[in-house]
């Protein structure tokens, strides 16, 4: 069980080689407490050697990793210059034995200085000393510098603050056993040693208190009550000791001198007396030699387990930096480089990365989401007649028939108007090509491989390459999606299964009148009420007003009954269509066909037509009207620049500006259709499926040679030091697993 501390110390020093690395949570023991509280008078006495700076101030700047390993008293020191059995060893200074211990006070001091300077700053960067003598026990200490309040001479004016900070950066840690000093002439209330412990230690669970200065307390008080635990109660209980005073320092009494009077004050007390064998130096140093040889015994399992998983980090980050290469293996690294980006490459695509996100997209799911949630939303939303007005369709209908009025709807407007919103798709298709093309650039900046991280240059090169294979890939993109749009321009084909046509056009619209005359005739017609006060004088006169509007209107319709009449052998019209035969057909200016007007009573014979004569008195008015004019000289106005069909639509009008925009919607979702389906189609062949066949191919070309493995394979430095330095943090685990497996026993009697 003896073994425990020196394996500890031995891990100590294997990890301290690393400076500034907190690497693992070692088992040790932390002594903390207030300037001037004794604590550099606890350690000398534990060691029993005078060997730490003292003076004014601040003496303790940085922190003492102090190993006290016990040796045989046959044991002789490896110094050349005298036989001892007591010396001393810094970290700093591996190959120097100090036997003197006033120059191990001496070199603590130097390396203090030359840390911190010497303005009373201090630093988190320990000194490590051992001290091998046959009178210690086995122990592991670590002084950290007094708690002070009120910055002295240069100090900065944060010094409290750096000292609590360094103190809990140590104290906080689970395996450090807190050794609280504390005066006993002062109030443990405001003991700043014991406040920070609880802090940490709420329970006093790993924290052992240390009253100094017991000697000369006042009279009529006494620390009884606290060495019992009255007081304040920690599970290590307290210890009262008694240490050299400054006159006795001054003096130079010896330290052995000092621990026989020691053992005198505390079995000569009659208040000390009863409790005198768990008080003293010696009980504490065999108090905390057995305190650390529990605890290091309850903490060796959780060290092997976290040294074995350290070990596994270390190795799994040197195998990321790869092995040192020789000149004859360059070209073989090379190839294998290429070939994992270009199946990573593939492989993030096609969704069998190994290593993927659980919380967003990645990859070729992203392309998905780019053809479905946003070119598919955003082509859905694109509205047939976006755009175009009613007026745009009547002057494109209008200018289509040219000078002459046509009898049909002209098919060369319905061409115009579809090609011009058919055109509208080709720049959200575009678009579609640009997104996706960022998202393979996405994919290529994810795929931080090892390998190309260990070669910035090579990496690099290998962007570069595949930046222009993607960018060759963008161009037959482009024009293919451009070419889709032109072949949907090139033939409007007015025979797909799925256009509505011109036949399904009317009777749409037929069908949509004929409801609407339905919907007219189904509701009820609402009179109003008269009135209580009307007079039946004014009812007579509306009676009146609504017979004679009557009767002219029965004067209005009866010549067109008497001509308009369909004969016994011609069917009727549908209903609502009363207006169709004029759209297509022309009137008279009445509503009635052509010719409508020459035709008699049904069965009668039409009178062929025959030139009116002109009354002679008419003649002459004729005469003297185209003379007034001639002296007149009347002119026509002025054709406008621009001309548009702003009058009121007629019923033809109407009815072909319905009959266009049904075509359209009909024709335009046909298109819409086929674009949505077709320019994933492009995509994924002519950019995603080509860049991702073509790059291992295009990067061998490109990087493959002979004259470029030097630069390519080039280790950047920060990859060199980050190698080094895990491959010794490497070394340091594997020497840390073989101390630890020395222990072989565990149980402490």
């Amino acid at each position: 069980m003896d073994q425990l501390i020196p394996i500890i110390n031995k891990l100590q020093d294997v990890f301290n080689t690393i400076a500034g690395q907190d690497t693992i949570d070692l088992p040790q023991i932390v002594v903390i407490g207030s300037q001037s509280s004794g604590k550099s008078s606890v350690l000398e006495n534990v060691v029993g050697r005078d060997f730490l700076p003292r003076g004014s101030g601040i003496v303790t700047r940085r922190p003492l990793v102090l190993q006290l390993i016990n040796v045989p008293a046959e044991s002789k020191s490896k110094s050349k210059e005298a036989d001892v059995t007591e010396w001393g060893e810094f970290l700093h200074k591996p190959s120097e034995i100090f036997t003197n211990f006033n120059d191990i006070r001496e070199e603590i001091q130097r390396e203090t200085d030359r840390m911190t300077g010497k303005n009373k700053g201090i630093s988190p960067i320990p000194i490590n000393l051992k001290i091998y003598s046959p009178h210690v026990l086995n122990l592991t200490l670590v002084d950290l510098p007094g708690i002070t309040r009120v910055p002295i001479g240069d100090q900065p004016s944060d010094i409290e603050l750096q000292i609590r900070r360094m103190i809990m950066g140590y104290i906080e840690k689970p395996n450090a056993i807190i050794l609280a000093v504390t005066a006993a002439n002062s109030d443990l209330s405001t003991s700043d040693a014991l406040q920070m412990a609880r802090e940490v230690d709420p329970e006093g669970l790993r924290t052992l208190g240390v009253l100094t200065k017991i000697d000369i307390m006042d009279k009529g008080t006494d620390a009884l009550d606290m060495l019992t635990g009255k007081v304040l109660p920690l599970k290590l209980g307290f210890i009262g000791v008694v240490n050299r005073s400054q006159q006795d320092i001054i003096s130079k009494k010896s330290i052995k001198q000092a621990l026989k009077e020691e053992a005198d004050f505390f079995s000569m007390s009659p208040l000390y007396r009863g409790v005198a064998t768990r008080c003293g130096s010696p009980f504490l140093a065999k108090t905390l030699n057995r305190i650390l040889l529990h605890h290091i015994r309850d903490c060796l399992p959780d060290l092997k387990a976290k040294v074995n998983k350290l070990i596994q980090e270390a190795s799994t980050e040197l195998a990321s930096y790869g092995d040192p290469f020789g000149p004859t293996s360059k070209g073989a690294l090379l190839l294998q480089i290429i070939t994992k980006f270009s199946t990573d490459y593939r492989d993030a695509i096609e969704g069998k990365l190994t290593e993927f996100s659980l919380n967003e997209l990645c990859g070729g799911a992203r392309i998905n989401y780019i053809f479905n949630e946003i070119f598919g939303v955003c082509l859905n939303s694109i509205q047939p007649t976006d755009g175009l007005t009613i007026n745009d369709i009547r002057t494109a209908i209008r200018n289509a028939t040219g000078p002459r009025a046509a009898l049909f709807v002209p098919e060369v407007s319905f061409e115009l108007l579809v090609k011009r919103q058919i055109m509208r798709l080709e720049e959200p298709s575009l678009q579609c090509v640009e997104l996706v093309f960022d998202e393979l650039q996405r994919i290529v900046a994810q795929l931080e491989s090892k390998e190309l991280q260990r070669f910035q240059t090579l990496r690099e090169k290998v962007v570069e390459v595949f930046h222009g294979l993607l960018a060759k890939c963008r161009i037959p993109t482009k024009t293919m999606i451009s070419n889709l749009v032109s072949i949907e321009l090139s033939y409007i084909n007015t025979n797909h299964p799925d256009f509505v046509g011109g036949g399904g056009a009317i009777n749409a619209i037929f069908e949509k009148m004929a409801q609407a005359q339905q919907q007219q005739q189904l509701q009820p017609a609402q009179q109003s009420q008269e009135s209580a006060w009307g007079s039946a004088s004014s009812q007579l006169q509306l009676t009146g007003s609504q017979m004679a509007s009557s009767q002219q209107t029965q004067s209005q319709i009866q010549p067109q009954q008497r001509t308009g009449v369909p004969s016994n052998n011609q069917p009727a019209p549908p209903p609502g269509s009363g207006n169709f035969y004029n759209m297509f057909f022309g009137s008279d200016g009445k509503g009635a066909p052509p010719g409508a007007a020459s035709k008699g009573k049904p069965g009668q014979p039409q009178q062929p037509l025959q030139p009116q004569r002109v009354p002679t008195n008419t003649a002459a008015k004729q005469g003297q009207q185209t003379q007034l004019v001639n002296k007149t000289e009347k002119r026509l106005d002025q054709v406008p620049a621009t001309i548009k069909a702003v009058n009121t639509p007629t019923d033809k009008e109407t009815f072909e500006t319905e009959l266009i925009q049904s075509l359209l919607v009909s024709y335009f979702d046909i298109v819409r259709k086929n674009v949505k389906d077709t320019v994933p189609k492009s995509i994924i062949h002519f950019l995603v499926n080509s860049s991702r066949d073509n790059l291992q191919n295009e990067l061998v070309s490109h990087l493959y040679k002979d004259e470029l493995f030097d630069e390519l394979l080039e280790e950047s430095p920060a990859i060199a030091q980050r190698r080094s330095a895990c491959k010794t943090m490497l070394d340091i685990l594997r020497r840390a697993h073989d101390i630890l497996n020395e222990v072989r026993d565990f149980n402490v009697k």
